[in-house]
């Protein structure tokens, strides 16, 4: 019996050992599904510290330059007005709603345009990537026009369309698609074939892999190409809105901005100018900053 216990043992003993091993990494297992304690954000007056108040200071200094140039009468004042000068121009648009009705005409100009974009792009995008002779052959002509401005299409297409809306959506979608369909192609050129694979094993038709799989799979790349689309697209716009002034097309930011030029108010430039950069500001900091966070958050990217 003495014999027994001995030679049992060390049986024992390994049984335990492992029992104890089995124990830890489930307690390690456990410990990377719990989610972690973090530690708590930086407080309001930190965020307004790090986010908010460098720009301020960055436009109070520029503007403290601007209002040193023009009282050391750099340039006359017609072609550099004071601060206050454009200040007060601002606030007209404002108040006589001028401010308004081109923003709102550039806004849904370009929402419509970045639609019809986001279709032909992404459509674009995903032929190219299932045929390599496609994407061999057209593949270089998309990204040369992604390269090429898209004010250099302005005349073409007032010479296609005249002075129309279709002149103007034409100018955006050259300028737009080229960017969306790169961002998706370059996104699913990322996507390990091995997830292609696991669809067809799954019993998932060519559509349904690309819904279910490829497109989740490329979607950080993808939303590259999206904001660089819309960057594109609203450039576009302005070019396109600059040159095919007619009053029967409305008044937009770009055509805001021509009235200043051929009236030489150098005043109702620069805030022309200011509102097309807010309005860019806007859409990013409202619609892609957010979008981008969210999926970098559900994908364990960066923190919640």
């Amino acid at each position: 019996m003495a014999g027994d216990d001995s030679s049992g043992r060390p049986g024992l003993a390994l049984v335990e050992r492992q029992d104890v091993e089995n124990r830890d990494v489930e307690a390690g297992l456990d410990a990377l599904d719990a989610s972690p304690d973090l530690p708590a954000g930086p407080g309001l007056g930190k965020r307004f510290v790090r986010s908010v108040l460098p720009p301020i200071v960055f436009l109070a200094l520029l503007v403290g330059v601007w209002e040193l140039a023009y009282l050391a009468e750099l340039k006359p004042s017609y072609v550099l007005p004071s601060p206050a000068d454009v200040a007060q121009k601002f606030w007209e648009t404002v108040q006589d709603g001028s401010a308004a009705e081109a923003i709102w005409t550039s806004l849904s100009r370009g929402a419509v345009g970045f639609a019809m974009s986001l279709v032909i792009g992404s459509l674009l995008g995903l032929a190219m990537w299932w045929s390599r002779w496609l994407r061999a052959a057209i593949g270089p002509i998309v990204s040369g026009l992604q390269s090429l401005p898209s004010v250099a299409w302005v005349p073409a297409a007032i010479i296609w369309f005249s002075l129309s809306n279709a002149a103007i959506y034409t100018v955006v979608l050259l300028g737009a698609v080229p960017s969306i369909a790169n961002g998706l192609l370059s996104g699913l050129k990322q996507v390990p074939p091995l997830f292609d694979r696991v669809g067809r094993v799954l019993g998932l038709s060519a559509l349904g892999r690309i819904r279910y799989v490829l497109l989740p799979a490329a979607l950080p790349g993808y939303l590259g190409g999206l904001r660089q689309g819309w960057a594109f697209a609203w450039r576009s716009l302005m070019a396109a809105e600059l040159i095919t002034y007619s009053p029967n097309l409305g008044q937009g930011l770009g055509q805001l901005l021509n009235i200043g030029r051929e009236l030489s108010q150098m005043s109702l430039v620069i805030t022309s100018i200011t509102l097309i950069l807010a309005v860019g500001v806007a859409i990013e900091l409202l619609v892609f900053a957010p979008l981008e966070r969210r999926v970098l958050t559900r994908r364990g990217l960066t923190a919640r």
